[in-house]
């Protein structure tokens, strides 16, 4: 009889995994194994461990998919792989049509060939996408409250007074596949391989994951209270009728520079001080940026 493993992130959704540990036992029909994420230090080990008709179910939310694609990244992996979505955003679900605690589903398809970001000499995959500019600010700003015990983190907040007192836009030049376009003002210039990021924000409403292609959108050229107003758009893809200021740009390498440094996310998790980075659809090697032409 199949045996199911698993995988949970004891710190998705704030920590509050156990009722939906709980759901999930419901759900299935089989023999459940439970494991922490954080206290398996080899893959290959673990998968080697397994009956070929075992299966294995990944259960928190979009930072747990990305740790998991990135630990595993080059190994084969034959056993079944199903998600549930267990996080506080969980974009990736969304993007799917999948609601919060649904009935686990395959992922293992969308887990392969995934795109690759270079930040600081380093190269990650990457699910959803990659927040620069206040979105990183906003991150950054919500990992230092996670400090602070029983502390409510509530990112509209954070980015609302970011806009209005802590964050100031940067220029930036922007390269797709060779051809560099230079902004300034930019507030948000997140490169997208789904559709969501962020709970819910909607940068680039036409990327589709099934392309050989990333989508990058600029927000640039506004002034505070201008991009208050238009911000809330994202949630609904509007905003890409503020032709003005917002750019939407597609190709299969894309890099952008700052003038100065500020933190990136990645699928939410925050790198900071970064000056550049180069993202590359479906890229088996590290990313470098390309010149210009």
């Amino acid at each position: 009889m199949a045996r199911g493993y698993v995988l949970y992130n004891s710190l998705a959704g704030t920590g509050n995994h156990v009722e939906g540990l709980q759901k999930l036992g419901s759900m299935l029909h089989s023999e459940l194994e439970f494991t922490d994420i954080l206290n398996i230090k080899n893959y290959s080990e673990f998968f080697s461990g397994l009956e070929a008709d075992d299966f294995v179910v990944l259960c928190g939310g979009d930072g747990t998919l990305n740790r998991f694609a990135n630990d595993t990244d080059g190994l084969q992996i034959n056993n079944e792989l199903l998600y549930y979505p267990n996080g506080t955003g969980n974009d990736f679900a969304h993007d799917l049509g999948h609601a919060r605690q649904c009935v686990p589903f395959s992922v293992g398809s969308y887990l392969r060939a995934l795109p690759s970001v270079t930040v600081n000499e380093k190269t990650y995959r990457f699910l959803n996408g990659i927040g620069y500019g206040i979105d990183g600010y906003c991150c950054e700003v919500g990992d230092e409250l996670k400090k602070i015990p029983n502390k409510k983190i509530n990112y509209t907040v954070i980015a609302i007074k970011g806009l209005l007192f802590h964050y100031r836009p940067t220029g930036a030049r922007v390269t797709v596949d060779g051809v560099t376009r230079t902004y300034r003002k930019v507030w948000l210039a997140p490169t997208m391989h789904g559709r969501f990021y962020g709970g819910g924000m909607m940068p680039t409403p036409n990327q589709k994951r099934n392309t050989a292609a990333l989508s990058t959108m600029v927000f640039h050229g506004s002034g505070k209270i201008k991009t208050l107003m238009i911000f809330p758009s994202i949630f609904s893809g509007k905003h890409l009728r503020y032709k003005k200021h917002v750019d939407i740009l597609e190709g299969k390498t894309i890099s952008v520079e700052f003038d100065r440094p500020t933190a990136l996310q990645i699928d939410g998790e925050t790198i900071l001080s970064v000056r550049s980075y180069t993202a590359c659809a479906e890229s088996l090697a590290p990313c470098k940026a390309e010149a210009s032409r």
